[in-house]
Formats: structure tokens, C-alpha cells, sequence
């Protein structure tokens, strides 16, 4: 699972990655207010769940030794459209002095090719609708802005 550029390392995360993964995704305005990083807890929990579930893909990316990015990839087998897989790409995070680097283009295209290794003939994600930066670096991908998401918070 490893990325072919040398500086670069694609892989699945481990529980040690935690703490940096947490901070990531504590690391924006909208994370800001809905992660704890000082409490590890839930997400060691969650995380075993993901590790467990062989439709889970829990990435990071590593430079240096030290972990940039991470996303989730979710196989999703299903009926419609003729009995397709598709694959849902969700909390992608790169650690903002990473922003910029083209780490996230490589690691959407990561996701997309590993992705295509798995048969699915959609990738499909959803962004937070404040997030317009996000949706123009979507976009640019090839990404279309084709359906309207609902969530129910429980």
C-alpha cells in the first residue's frame, strides 16, 4: 500500500497513529468543536472496529517518519447500478503545513486507484457544505457536486 514517491508513504494506520490522526481531525473549525483529543478513548474503540471490518480502510500518510495525512476509504458491495461497488471516501485530513504540497491530490488519487483494485465503478464522497475550498480541490479531481446529502445527527 505503499505510494511510489520516495518521501511519501501510503499505509494503513495503526493504533500508535492515533493520536496524530485525532489531532488532525481536531485540526479545523468545524473538528474543533466535535473532537477530543485529549480523550483517546472513543477513538481506540472506533479504530478497533475499522481494523476489524475488511471493508475499512484506514490510511495515513508519512513523511519524514512523522504521520501528514489520513482518510478513510469504505467498500460499499450494493444492488443498484447493476450490482456495483462503490467506494466512500470520508475524513481526509493533511496536516496544515502540509496544505498545498499536493499531498492531498496524491492521496485522493491513492483512493481512487485503490479504489479501481477493488472493482468499484463509483467513488463518491460528501464535504461539509462550509467547506468551499474543499469543493473546488474535489472538482478539480473530476469529482462532481451531482447529489444533495441529508444527515439525521443521532
Amino acid at each position: 500500500m505503499n505510494d511510489d514517491a520516495p518521501d511519501l508513504a501510503i499505509r494503513s494506520a495503526t493504533a500508535d497513529d492515533l493520536p496524530a490522526v485525532v489531532a488532525m481531525l481536531a485540526d479545523d473549525p468545524l473538528g474543533a468543536s466535535r473532537e477530543s483529543p485529549e480523550d483517546l478513548a472513543p477513538y481506540v474503540a472506533a479504530f478497533k472496529r475499522l481494523d476489524e471490518d475488511p471493508n475499512q480502510r484506514l490510511v495515513v500518510a508519512v513523511r519524514g517518519g512523522r504521520v501528514v495525512g489520513t482518510l478513510q476509504l469504505t467498500i460499499i458491495p450494493g444492488l443498484s447500478r447493476k450490482g456495483a461497488t462503490r467506494s466512500l471516501v470520508e475524513g481526509v485530513r493533511v496536516h496544515a503545513d502540509e496544505r498545498g504540497s499536493g499531498l492531498g491530490t496524491r492521496f485522493i488519487e491513492w483512493a481512487i486507484e485503490e479504489s479501481r483494485r477493488e472493482n468499484c465503478t463509483l467513488v463518491q464522497l460528501t464535504s461539509d457544505a462550509s467547506r468551499t475550498d474543499a469543493h473546488r480541490f474535489y472538482e478539480r479531481l473530476g469529482f462532481t457536486a451531482s447529489h444533495v446529502g441529508f444527515k439525521l445527527a443521532l
